[in-house]
């Protein structure tokens, strides 16, 4: 549940044609650059945690850190998951508290992809850069 099925193979198809089948595993991507994750999700931070949530988005650091340089992640909690909670049945959500949060705390979130990309466009130390094609 990290990603979607379409993300996993985007990324796939993006890393394996570099991958070097070493050990320690390395790339054949030229040179380094930023990659990001951002995750929205509808659980809040604690159930994240008890499903082990963010394990698997460290893999998929992992994943994109080996082929391309440096990942960050930034996860999104606890967001909406309607856009009219009265459409649907949801008896697990409070509209209301659900509401609130959006409004006091994804303008954050956003804040924070901003600056993400941001650091995204900075260049890369140069003894960064100098580490592709381990």
């Amino acid at each position: 549940m990290a990603e979607t099925g379409e993300m996993r193979s985007f990324m796939e198809r993006a890393v394996f044609p570099y991958i070097r089948y070493a050990d320690p595993p390395a790339t054949l991507f030229p040179r380094r650059i930023r990659t990001a994750l951002i995750y929205t999700m509808n659980l809040a931070e604690e159930q994240a945690e008890t499903m082990g949530l963010p394990g698997r988005l460290e893999s998929s650091r992992w994943f994109l850190e080996m082929a391309f340089g440096p990942c960050e992640i930034q996860c999104c909690h606890d967001t909406l998951q309607f856009d009219d909670y009265d459409a649907y049945e949801n008896s697990r959500f409070d509209p209301e508290a659900k509401m609130r949060r959006h409004e006091e705390v994804f303008p954050k979130d956003l804040e924070q992809a901003f600056e993400l990309g941001r650091r995204m466009a900075l260049p890369l130390p140069e003894t960064e850069e100098q580490a592709g094609g381990n």
